[in-house]
Protein backbone atom coordinates (compact mmCIF):
# COMPACT_ATOMS: atom_id res chain seq x y z
CA UNK A 1 0.00 0.00 0.00
CA UNK A 2 1.19 3.49 -1.16
CA UNK A 3 2.03 6.03 1.81
CA UNK A 4 -0.27 8.81 2.00
CA UNK A 5 0.80 12.50 2.47
CA UNK A 6 -1.88 15.04 3.47
CA UNK A 7 -1.36 17.82 1.15
CA UNK A 8 -1.95 21.52 0.46
CA UNK A 9 -0.22 22.52 -3.26
CA UNK A 10 0.70 26.31 -2.23
CA UNK A 11 2.56 24.71 1.07
CA UNK A 12 6.18 24.78 0.81
CA UNK A 13 6.27 22.67 3.92
CA UNK A 14 4.17 20.23 1.48
CA UNK A 15 6.14 21.03 -0.90
CA UNK A 16 9.26 19.77 0.83
CA UNK A 17 7.90 16.55 1.00
CA UNK A 18 6.74 15.94 -2.64
CA UNK A 19 10.25 17.11 -3.74
CA UNK A 20 12.05 14.26 -1.55
CA UNK A 21 10.14 11.53 -2.29
CA UNK A 22 10.71 12.73 -6.35
CA UNK A 23 13.84 12.75 -5.78
CA UNK A 24 14.14 9.26 -4.06
CA UNK A 25 11.60 8.07 -6.56
CA UNK A 26 9.20 7.21 -3.44
CA UNK A 27 6.10 6.27 -4.44
CA UNK A 28 3.20 8.09 -2.76
CA UNK A 29 -0.58 8.94 -2.34
CA UNK A 30 -0.86 12.73 -2.13
CA UNK A 31 -4.23 13.57 -0.31
CA UNK A 32 -5.52 17.09 -0.93
CA UNK A 33 -6.81 19.43 1.68
CA UNK A 34 -9.15 21.83 1.89
CA UNK A 35 -7.23 24.49 3.71
CA UNK A 36 -8.79 27.69 2.55
CA UNK A 37 -12.07 26.36 4.13
CA UNK A 38 -10.54 24.76 6.92
CA UNK A 39 -10.35 21.12 6.42
CA UNK A 40 -7.01 20.73 7.98
CA UNK A 41 -8.91 21.63 11.17
CA UNK A 42 -11.55 19.07 11.51
CA UNK A 43 -11.78 14.92 11.14
CA UNK A 44 -10.05 13.07 9.96
CA UNK A 45 -6.92 16.08 9.57
CA UNK A 46 -6.94 17.08 13.23
CA UNK A 47 -7.32 13.19 14.02
CA UNK A 48 -4.09 12.56 12.91
CA UNK A 49 -2.35 15.84 13.69
CA UNK A 50 -3.51 17.76 16.60
CA UNK A 51 -1.59 20.81 15.67
CA UNK A 52 -4.05 21.00 12.75
CA UNK A 53 -0.95 21.50 10.15
CA UNK A 54 0.25 19.88 6.63
CA UNK A 55 2.23 17.94 5.65
CA UNK A 56 0.90 15.02 7.53
CA UNK A 57 2.46 11.38 6.13
CA UNK A 58 0.51 8.07 6.86
CA UNK A 59 2.80 5.06 6.63
CA UNK A 60 0.33 1.79 7.38
CA UNK A 61 0.38 2.52 11.27
CA UNK A 62 3.14 5.12 11.36
CA UNK A 63 1.95 8.73 11.48
CA UNK A 64 4.61 11.68 11.16
CA UNK A 65 3.73 15.19 11.55
CA UNK A 66 5.89 18.42 10.52
CA UNK A 67 7.56 18.36 7.12
CA UNK A 68 11.28 18.52 8.80
CA UNK A 69 10.34 15.00 10.89
CA UNK A 70 8.86 13.59 7.70
CA UNK A 71 11.69 14.39 5.44
CA UNK A 72 14.08 12.69 7.96
CA UNK A 73 11.36 9.47 8.07
CA UNK A 74 11.59 9.18 4.01
CA UNK A 75 15.11 10.19 4.45
CA UNK A 76 15.89 7.12 6.49
CA UNK A 77 13.85 4.91 5.33
CA UNK A 78 14.47 5.16 1.53
CA UNK A 79 17.98 6.93 1.31
CA UNK A 80 20.09 4.69 3.13
CA UNK A 81 23.16 7.61 4.11
CA UNK A 82 23.13 9.61 1.34
CA UNK A 83 20.37 12.18 2.86
CA UNK A 84 20.60 12.08 6.29
CA UNK A 85 23.52 10.59 7.57
CA UNK A 86 23.70 8.73 10.83
CA UNK A 87 27.24 9.49 11.61
CA UNK A 88 27.14 11.88 14.25
CA UNK A 89 28.84 14.80 12.67
CA UNK A 90 27.06 14.29 9.09
CA UNK A 91 23.82 14.18 10.80
CA UNK A 92 24.85 17.06 12.71
CA UNK A 93 25.88 19.15 9.87
CA UNK A 94 22.09 18.46 8.53
CA UNK A 95 20.15 18.59 11.93
CA UNK A 96 21.70 21.94 11.99
CA UNK A 97 20.02 23.32 8.90
CA UNK A 98 16.58 21.71 9.83
CA UNK A 99 16.52 23.76 13.03
CA UNK A 100 17.30 27.04 10.10
CA UNK A 101 14.25 26.01 8.33
CA UNK A 102 12.24 25.34 11.25
CA UNK A 103 13.41 28.99 12.56
CA UNK A 104 14.95 31.78 10.98
CA UNK A 105 13.45 30.88 7.31
CA UNK A 106 10.33 30.30 9.00
CA UNK A 107 10.05 33.55 11.00
CA UNK A 108 11.90 35.57 7.62
CA UNK A 109 11.29 34.59 3.87
CA UNK A 110 8.27 32.14 5.10
CA UNK A 111 6.63 34.86 7.53
CA UNK A 112 6.84 37.61 5.02
CA UNK A 113 5.31 35.31 1.87
CA UNK A 114 2.64 34.48 4.50
CA UNK A 115 1.73 38.61 5.07
CA UNK A 116 1.89 39.29 1.25
CA UNK A 117 0.31 35.95 -0.64
CA UNK A 118 -2.16 35.09 2.03
CA UNK A 119 -2.48 37.90 3.86
CA UNK A 120 -1.76 37.00 7.08
CA UNK A 121 -1.26 39.64 9.97
CA UNK A 122 2.08 40.08 10.77
CA UNK A 123 4.94 42.49 11.03
CA UNK A 124 6.13 42.43 7.67
CA UNK A 125 9.11 44.56 8.40
CA UNK A 126 10.25 42.36 10.79
CA UNK A 127 9.48 39.46 8.67
CA UNK A 128 11.37 40.81 5.77
CA UNK A 129 14.58 42.24 8.01
CA UNK A 130 14.86 38.33 9.32
CA UNK A 131 14.58 37.01 5.63
CA UNK A 132 17.65 39.55 4.30
CA UNK A 133 19.56 38.60 7.90
CA UNK A 134 19.19 34.85 6.57
CA UNK A 135 19.78 35.13 3.08
CA UNK A 136 22.81 36.99 3.90
CA UNK A 137 24.34 34.10 6.38
CA UNK A 138 23.24 31.38 3.66
CA UNK A 139 24.99 33.60 0.63
CA UNK A 140 28.18 33.78 2.60
CA UNK A 141 28.00 29.84 3.42
CA UNK A 142 27.09 29.47 0.20
CA UNK A 143 29.92 31.38 -1.49
CA UNK A 144 32.58 28.59 -0.19
CA UNK A 145 31.10 25.31 -0.91
CA UNK A 146 28.17 23.52 -3.36
CA UNK A 147 25.66 22.37 -0.81
CA UNK A 148 24.54 23.35 3.05
CA UNK A 149 25.72 20.66 4.75
CA UNK A 150 28.07 18.23 3.57
CA UNK A 151 29.74 17.95 -0.23
CA UNK A 152 26.46 16.49 -1.40
CA UNK A 153 22.54 17.26 -1.25
CA UNK A 154 20.60 16.11 1.89
CA UNK A 155 17.66 16.80 3.44
CA UNK A 156 19.31 20.12 4.77
CA UNK A 157 18.81 21.92 1.07
CA UNK A 158 15.33 20.52 0.68
CA UNK A 159 13.98 22.04 3.99
CA UNK A 160 15.59 24.95 3.39
CA UNK A 161 15.54 25.59 -0.20
CA UNK A 162 11.62 26.21 -0.94
CA UNK A 163 11.09 29.37 1.10
CA UNK A 164 13.87 30.81 0.31
CA UNK A 165 13.19 29.98 -3.08
CA UNK A 166 9.77 31.61 -3.16
CA UNK A 167 11.39 34.81 -0.76
CA UNK A 168 10.37 37.04 -3.90
CA UNK A 169 6.88 36.29 -2.92
CA UNK A 170 7.62 38.15 0.40
CA UNK A 171 9.29 41.27 -1.19
CA UNK A 172 12.18 39.73 -0.61
CA UNK A 173 14.15 39.00 -3.90
CA UNK A 174 17.36 36.92 -4.30
CA UNK A 175 19.33 39.35 -6.96
CA UNK A 176 21.41 40.76 -4.04
CA UNK A 177 22.11 36.98 -2.44
CA UNK A 178 24.12 35.78 -5.76
CA UNK A 179 25.12 32.13 -3.90
CA UNK A 180 22.04 31.73 -2.65
CA UNK A 181 20.53 31.99 -6.59
CA UNK A 182 23.01 29.58 -7.90
CA UNK A 183 22.71 27.19 -4.78
CA UNK A 184 18.12 26.87 -5.62
CA UNK A 185 19.71 26.29 -9.40
CA UNK A 186 21.41 23.22 -8.38
CA UNK A 187 18.60 21.78 -6.56
CA UNK A 188 16.56 22.56 -9.39
CA UNK A 189 19.12 20.08 -11.85
CA UNK A 190 18.69 16.97 -9.63
CA UNK A 191 17.46 14.13 -10.98
CA UNK A 192 13.73 13.71 -11.00
CA UNK A 193 13.34 17.65 -9.57
CA UNK A 194 10.33 18.43 -9.08
CA UNK A 195 8.83 22.58 -9.25
CA UNK A 196 6.00 23.77 -7.20
CA UNK A 197 3.89 26.52 -8.20
CA UNK A 198 5.67 29.61 -8.11
CA UNK A 199 9.46 28.34 -8.87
Amino acid sequence: MAMKVYNEELSANCYKVRLLSALLDIPVEYVSVDFANGAHKKSPIIDLNPFGQLPILEDGDVVVRDSQAILIYLARKFGGEAWFPTEPASMARVAQWLMVAENEIARGPADARRHDKFGRKLDIDEARAAARHILTIMDRHLEKRQWLALGRPTIADVACMPYVALSGEGGVPLDPYPAVSAWVERIKKLPRFVGMPGH
